[in-house]
C-alpha cells in the first residue's frame, strides 16, 4: 500500500492551504509521512483486520461515564465579539485559509 509522498505534493498541499515552509521542514514532514505509511502497512498485515469493527467511541470499556452537562456562566454575544477584528451578523469573520481549486 505504501505510496510515496513527494516534496512536490507537500508543497502543492501547502500552497492550497495558503502557507509555505522551509525546504528542511518539507523534508522532515516527508520523512514523517514515510513512517506513517510504513505503520499503515504493518496494520494492514494484521490477520482478519478487515473484520474488526471500527471504534466509534473513545472509551474501550462499557462502564466509562461522562459528566453531566451543567449550565454555568456564559459570555454574551457582545462580550465574545469585543476583541474580534471583524464581525458579520454577530459572528467573528476570519480570513480564508483554503484555496478553492
Amino acid at each position: 500500500m505504501e505510496t510515496e509522498v513527494t516534496k512536490e505534493k507537500l508543497k502543492d498541499y501547502a500552497s492550497k492551504l495558503m502557507f509555505d515552509m522551509e525546504d528542511s521542514e518539507y523534508e522532515t514532514l516527508q520523512e514523517e509521512f514515510k513512517i506513517l505509511l510504513k505503520q499503515m502497512d504493518i496494520i494492514g498485515e494484521i490477520p482478519n483486520i478487515k473484520e474488526v469493527l471500527p471504534m466509534t467511541f473513545p472509551f474501550v470499556n462499557n462502564d466509562a461515564t461522562l459528566r453531566e452537562d451543567e449550565v454555568g456562566d456564559y459570555l454574551t454575544v457582545s462580550e465574545v465579539l469585543a476583541n474580534a477584528k471583524q464581525e458579520v451578523n454577530d459572528q467573528v469573520k476570519v480570513p480564508r485559509v483554503v484555496d478553492e481549486d
